[in-house]
C-alpha cells in the first residue's frame, strides 16, 4: 500500500526501529526489496535518486514504482533521493512520488534554508512529505572520490551541530532531517567511526524522525547503536547492488562451459541476491535480526 513518509515514519519514530530506504534502479531492484518487505512484513521506503535519471529516468522508472508500491501487501513510500533542483521534485510529485528530498547540503546554510522552505510549500500542495539534509556526508550521492574541497574539511566541519538542526527545522517546516555524524556515500575503505552522541543530541534538539545517509557498509552493530540513538530511516543502495553484481560474477562462473548465458538468468541471480541482502538489512533496520 502506497503511504507517505510521515505515515510511515510515525510508528518507527515512537518504538525507535528504522525503516529501510532503498534506491531501486530496474524492476529486478523494486522487486527484491518489495519481496523482502512483504516476507519480513515490514514497511520500507522505494528511492529514485536524481543522480540515477541516466539510468533510470524517473518518468519511466517512476510510474512502475508506484503501481508496485500500491500492490504491496506492506506499507511502501515512495521517495525522491537527493533532488537538486525544485522542477525535478515538482515532477516526482505530480508523478505521485508521496516523499522527496532536497539536497541543498553543500550550500550556504541560508541558501539551504530558503530552498528547503520552497519545496516543504510546494510539497503541501501535493501531501507530500520532505527530507532535508544539514552537514556534509562525505563522497558525492552514488561514492566515488572526495571532492579537493572536502579533502580540507575535518569531522566537526562535516558533522551536524544539534542547535544548528533545531533552527533549521523550525526555519523549514521538514518532516525528516538527514544528518551527518560519520557515515560516507559508496564504498568504506575502512571501518567508519560514527557519532552516536550526536544523533541523540539532535534528537532531542528537533524530535522528529532522523535519516542515515551512506548506510551501506555499515556494520550491523553500529546500525543497531544508530537506531537506538535516533536514527528512523536508513538509506542504502551501494552494497546491494554489489550483492547483485557479485551473484552474476557467479552464475557465469558456474556456467563458464554454457555457449550461451540469458540476461534473464543473469537478471534473476541478480534479483534474488539483492532480496536476501534487503531482507537481512530490513530484518537489522526493524529490531527483527
Amino acid at each position: 500500500m502506497l503511504v507517505t513518509l510521515n505515515e510511515i515514519m510515525k510508528d518507527a519514530y515512537a518504538k525507535k526501529y528504522a525503516v529501510g530506504a532503498f534506491n531501486t534502479v530496474n524492476l529486478a531492484s523494486i522487486r527484491a526489496v518489495l519481496d523482502a518487505a512483504e516476507k519480513l512484513d515490514a514497511p520500507v521506503i522505494l528511492q529514485h535518486a536524481q543522480i540515477h535519471e541516466r539510468i533510470a529516468p524517473l518518468k519511466v522508472i517512476g510510474p512502475v514504482m508506484l503501481e508496485m508500491a500500491k500492490a504491496a501487501q506492506v506499507p511502501v513510500c515512495v521517495h525522491l533521493d537527493h533532488g537538486e533542483d525544485i522542477d525535478y521534485l515538482l515532477s516526482a510529485m505530480e508523478m505521485g512520488f508521496t516523499s522527496v528530498m532536497f539536497d541543498g547540503s553543500a550550500l550556504p546554510y541560508d541558501e539551504n534554508v530558503a530552498g528547503t522552505r520552497a519545496v516543504v510549500q510546494a510539497a503541501a500542495n501535493y501531501n507530500v512529505s520532505v527530507e532535508a539534509e544539514l552537514g556534509r556526508v562525505l563522497r558525492p550521492e552514488g561514492g566515488g572520490e572526495t571532492s579537493g574541497e572536502e579533502a580540507d574539511l575535518t569531522p566537526e566541519d562535516c558533522y551536524t551541530k544539534p542547535g544548528e538542526a533545531q533552527a533549521f527545522v523550525e526555519a523549514t517546516g521538514i518532516d525528516a532531517l538527514a544528518i551527518a555524524f560519520g557515515t560516507a556515500h559508496g564504498v568504506y575503505e575502512a571501518e567508519p567511526k560514527l557519532d552516536f552522541s550526536r544523533i541523540a543530541e539532535i534528537r532531542r534538539a528537533v524530535n522528529m524522525p532522523l535519516v542515515m545517509h551512506g548506510g551501506s557498509g555499515v556494520g550491523d552493530a553500529d546500525f543497531r547503536e544508530a537506531i537506538k540513538n535516533g536514527i528512523t530511516k536508513v538509506n542504502y543502495f551501494t552494497y546491494m547492488s554489489l550483492a547483485g553484481g557479485d551473484a552474476v560474477k557467479a552464475f557465469l562462473k558456474e556456467n563458464a562451459a554454457r555457449a550461451e548465458v540469458r540476461y534473464d538468468e543473469l537478471a534473476e541471480a541478480a534479483r534474488i541476491a539483492m532480496q536476501a541482502h534487503a531482507e537481512h538489512a530490513i530484518g537489522i533496520f526493524t529490531k527483527q535480526a
